[in-house]
């Protein structure tokens, strides 16, 4: 009887501490599903950044005819990678939702014509302005729209979440006249939108719509009013001070070195780097 409890509490010991190894290894799982983030862990040295951006937005980032991603603010963003001896990853996100992704750690910077406003320098820091840029009204070749006044009745189109959008909200004695503001997913759609019709005049960055009005020569037309200027940054959460600062260093030493301006000129045949 002895040797048959004695049997009995060495199979209890040994199922009691093989529940307890498996207990301090769930717990201790940091990597549950959904729970990745960009953050390295306490002490780490960052290796890697990941980089959101709308990647229909030419210029700026968009993808080539294979496909890959390429651009201004993808050059220079690799450049600033190599610089930093960092991996980059591009991230395509919902442009209208960039904070979001940003502040959940989903990505670590937003870098794709990010224009600096009051309302984002809340949720948000910023580099210095890299880039001056405007909001521009775009129309048909041959429209009888002139001027902002001449926008009244019609139908204009922009991107949803842009900082066209606020550009426009600012101008309410013009908005208010409008028949209707609608909002699409890029600019490409929007222009679309514009060729068949559908709109009768679109508001974007300047960079941007006429990067597209070159490929269509005698198809589009930028009237000399305009919805202001702007400067474009790029973002990151409030508290990666450390990552702004090495960011910053290496924008600010591209800049003397005369890197910038060679990208610039690449893409926009002069240098337009602030």
């Amino acid at each position: 009887m002895k040797k048959w409890v004695a049997v009995a509490m060495t199979v209890l010991m040994s199922g009691l501490l093989l529940a307890g190894c498996g207990s301090s290894s769930s717990a201790g799982d940091a990597n549950e599903p959904g729970k990745a983030n960009t953050e390295p862990e306490k002490g780490a040295v960052q290796q890697k950044i990941v980089i959101g951006l709308d990647d229909t937005f030419a210029p700026m980032g968009f993808r080539d005819d294979g496909g890959n991603l390429v651009g201004f603010d993808v050059d220079m963003a690799k450049e600033v990678a190599s610089r930093l001896d960092m991996e980059v990853e591009f991230k395509p996100i919902d442009w209208n939702s960039k904070e979001v992704e940003l502040n959940s750690k989903k990505i670590d910077m937003i870098w794709n014509g990010l224009t600096i406003t009051k309302e984002r320098l809340e949720k948000i820091a910023f580099s210095k302005p890299y880039m001056a840029n405007r909001q521009i009204v775009v129309v048909l070749s041959g429209s009888d729209i002139k001027t902002k006044a001449d926008l009244a009745g019609k139908v204009v189109g922009t991107q949803e979440g842009s900082s066209s959008v606020d550009a426009l909200n600012a101008e309410p004695e013009v908005t208010g006249t409008f028949k209707e503001l609608r909002t699409y997913g890029d600019f490409v759609a929007v222009l679309n939108e514009l060729s068949i019709g559908r709109v009768e005049a679109v508001v974007g960055d300047e960079v941007v719509l006429k990067y597209y009005m070159n490929k269509k020569p005698g198809t589009f037309t930028a009237i000399e009013d305009n919805f202001g200027e702007e400067e474009y940054g790029v973002g990151l959460r409030k508290d990666d001070t450390e990552l702004l600062g090495k960011l910053q260093g290496a924008l600010d030493a591209m800049k003397a070195d005369g890197k910038s301006a060679e990208i610039s000129k690449k893409w926009f045949g002069e240098d337009i780097v602030k």
